[in-house]
């Protein structure tokens, strides 16, 4: 996803994105463990969506201060 994606969503929507997204990377971890992970790239793709739904996260709380 985008950034300008994380920041049109709600406070609420935001959190329950990354938890979700949480629960994908646990997932993919998983299949990689066991060797069922045909492409490494996904992974990659769910931290950085992470990071930048954590971003936005932090943007709003610095600037609500």
């Amino acid at each position: 996803m985008k950034v300008n994606e994380f920041r049109d969503m709600s406070n609420e929507e935001l959190n329950e994105k990354v938890y979700l997204l949480k629960e994908e990377l646990f997932n993919l971890r998983r299949k990689k463990a066991v060797g069922q992970l045909e492409h490494g790239e996904e992974v990659r793709r769910v931290r950085k969506d992470i990071a930048r739904a954590k971003m936005v996260q932090r943007e709003r709380t610095l600037g609500a201060k």
